[in-house]
């Protein structure tokens, strides 16, 4: 193809890939599956990697992110970013009814009412059709430039559509919340808690950590939305309401829950009914805003110092309730973390039956001053999991006594360590505690490491309880024949699971790297230690500073993974996997896909930030290009790739030792040769 024939079909797959993101995150209407979307995104991707100056800020291959950003860029807003009145009263709702009558006399008033979504607020430019910039709220007046990780949203679009009667202005203005889905958190604080890390308290508190996290392809992971709830810019609509209507045909993500209400008694209503459904939708809400609909109305109502008149935000009252606490019992994870868990006499909480609520760590038990048989004050809230948030003193007896939390394991009766810096203790009996040897197997032969059909968490129960296996290892020493003789095994049963056993063997490296169970390294930071290490044997043998060399490896997870490989007995284990024939080498199709060889022969050091490429991307790139990746600078250097915030020592190390210290334009020069 010709460069314009070329530019032609990216342009065509850009409108074609952005369109179909509509259909899917905002209409939930595909007309294409997965594979062919898939297949059309690679076609892009294959082209911009030939002609990487037809790869524009605004294509869909920019939503898996990857840009790196150290500091996020403070920036004024065009229009103030002011907050809402809140109010928890409907008698306060009707006195704001009555205020904006005092004002506007002479006209009907409606309101415009929609779901107040618990998240991130954000503002988003577009010039031109054209996403530019996006901004958090900040102190109102000021915000951070996150838009790296705003285009990692599916459902935001890159490039407007022309469907309305209005057409969108050449520069305006879009405000909304950033949200993190249910589903997408409960995944996230699963993968957290599998890994030694603790879980987040709720998906808002997430969605908040996720919009500046500073390397936006950890953000794209993350599956962060985003509802779209006002327009600010040039003044071509009459009402709020019409003005959603054309964002929504502009191809934004509009919530269709909202109504326009010609009384506040019908405000009430609809408050009314989203108290109740609030709990059937895929997101938090934590209220509703109220606001009048007409936009010269508003005007005539205009702003006090912190908020607009003609706006309110009526907040629902967290579901809370009172009941008794039975006992504290503990639970022991696989990375022997201890989980201190409240029983409670059942009780209906927002649509469920509450019967326990975690307490998470000693320091929580102590500022509660939980005593046995407290009744106490139970929510969920913004929160997936129900919390004690107070206990009744009045009802406590007075022959109560303290939750003292317990200084040996429920399970094995090993002392119990809390590590300096931690807010969890841990039983350290990792080899002969039962839950963690059971919960090491159930991680290692879950779908997403393993994928050993037949061994789910009852199976693996029995087998340990019957001395069959008692490390991963033992796995692969299961004998049809010993499967049978178990109670609810037949002849089939037992096959299916030796043929997925025998069928694991084929899984690849970065997957058993994962499923070995080292603490802090889940399924994204395995692959990203195999690909840089290639070997198992590496991986054993580097150093801490080595391993955080690395993607994504800082001084915690080095010190994980090394401590790990020191023990014996975990290398005991890797010896008997190897023997199984396990897969401890990454897969020749795994490596990157060659483009060219014009840096074969060549070291090349990457460090600082860089506008066009992350880190990692330009490592693949060398790599990709015949080139290798040197962690420091050495005389074995041919290059120092530098960008901005480069540590003067390397620069200073690679002056000293002649080596030549090139930019993100001087490399994009060197491949595209």
């Amino acid at each position: 193809m010709t460069r314009e024939e070329v530019l032609a079909r990216i342009n065509y797959l850009s409108s074609e890939l952005e369109s179909h993101n509509y259909r899917y995150y905002v209409e939930a209407a595909p007309i294409i599956s997965d594979f062919d979307f898939d297949q059309l995104l690679n076609e892009l991707i294959q082209l911009e990697k030939q002609f990487p100056e037809f790869c524009f800020p605004h294509s869909p291959t920019q939503r898996v992110g990857g840009q790196i950003t150290k500091e996020f860029t403070a920036v004024e807003h065009k229009y103030p970013m002011l907050s809402l009145g809140n109010t928890y009263s409907e008698e306060e709702l009707l006195e704001f009814d009555n205020r904006i009558k005092k004002i506007i006399t002479n006209e009907q008033v409606q309101y415009a009412c929609e779901l107040k979504f618990d998240g991130v607020a954000i503002g988003i430019t577009y010039r031109d059709g054209k996403i530019f910039q996006a901004v958090t709220r900040g102190d109102g007046l000021k915000g951070d430039d996150i838009t790296a990780n705003i285009k990692t949203i599916k459902s935001l679009p890159f490039h407007l559509q022309n469907k309305s009667d209005v057409a969108y202005p050449a520069e305006f203005e879009v405000r909304g919340e950033v949200i993190m889905p249910r589903k997408v958190f409960n995944r996230i604080n699963e993968e957290r808690v599998d890994i030694g890390e603790a879980p987040f308290a709720n998906p808002r508190n997430c969605a908040a950590g996720t919009v500046k996290m500073q390397d936006s392809s950890e953000v794209a992971k993350r599956s962060l939305d985003c509802f779209l709830y006002a327009y600010y810019g040039p003044n071509v609509f009459n009402t709020h309401e019409s003005s959603l209507n054309a964002m929504s045909e502009w191809g934004f993500n509009v919530s269709n829950h909202r109504m326009v209400c010609n009384s506040i008694s019908e405000v009430m209503e609809y408050i009314h009914h989203w108290d109740k459904a609030r709990h059937d939708l895929p997101f938090d809400i934590d209220g509703i805003v109220i606001k009048v609909n007409n936009f010269s109305q508003q005007e005539e109502l205009g702003f006090t110092a912190k908020s607009p008149r003609w706006a309110i935000s009526y907040k629902f009252k967290a579901e809370s309730v009172a009941t008794q606490l039975l006992e504290v019992t503990y639970q022991v994870g696989r990375t022997g973390a201890i989980t201190p868990v409240a029983n409670l006499q059942p009780v209906f909480l927002a649509g469920t039956t509450v019967k326990r609520a975690s307490l998470h760590n000693a320091d929580q038990i102590a500022k509660l001053d939980l005593h046995l048989g407290d009744f106490v004050f139970v929510e969920k809230g913004g929160e997936i999991i129900p919390k004690i948030t107070g206990v009744d003193i009045s009802k406590r007896s007075e022959t109560a006594t303290p939750v003292r939390y317990i200084t040996q394991c429920p399970e094995c009766g090993s002392e119990l360590v809390r590590k300096e810096g931690e807010a969890q203790h841990y039983c350290l009996n990792e080899e002969q505690c039962k839950p963690q040897i059971k919960g090491k197997i159930e991680h290692f032969t879950a779908r997403k490491a393993m994928n050993i059909d037949g061994l789910g968490s009852e199976t693996v129960d029995l087998l340990v309880e019957k001395n069959l296996i008692q490390s991963i290892a033992d796995i692969y020493d299961l004998k049809k024949e010993q499967l049978m003789i178990l109670d609810r095994f037949g002849e089939k049963s037992a096959q299916n699971i030796i043929d997925g056993i025998e069928k694991s063997k084929s899984i690849p490296f970065e997957k058993v790297l994962f499923a070995i169970g080292i603490r802090y390294v889940g399924d994204t930071v395995a692959k990203k230690i195999a690909r840089h290490f290639k070997t198992i044997d590496a991986i054993i043998n580097a150093s801490e500073e080595e391993l955080m060399n690395a993607p994504e490896v800082g001084e915690i997870i080095a010190k994980s993974v090394y401590q790990f490989f020191r023990k014996t007995s975990n290398i005991e284990i890797i010896e008997k996997l190897k023997a199984a024939q396990l897969q401890f080498e990454l897969a020749h199709d795994a490596l990157p896909v060659s483009l060219g060889n014009q840096l074969e022969g060549m070291t090349l050091v990457v460090t600082g930030t860089f506008e066009r490429h992350s880190r990692d991307e330009l490592k693949g790139l060398i790599e990709q290009y015949g080139g290798k990746n040197g962690s420091s600078v050495s005389k074995k250097t041919n290059y120092l790739l530098a960008g901005a915030d480069s540590g003067p020592s390397k620069i200073e190390k690679a002056a000293a030792m002649g080596v030549k210290v090139i930019s993100e334009a001087d490399f994009e020069q060197m491949i595209s040769k």
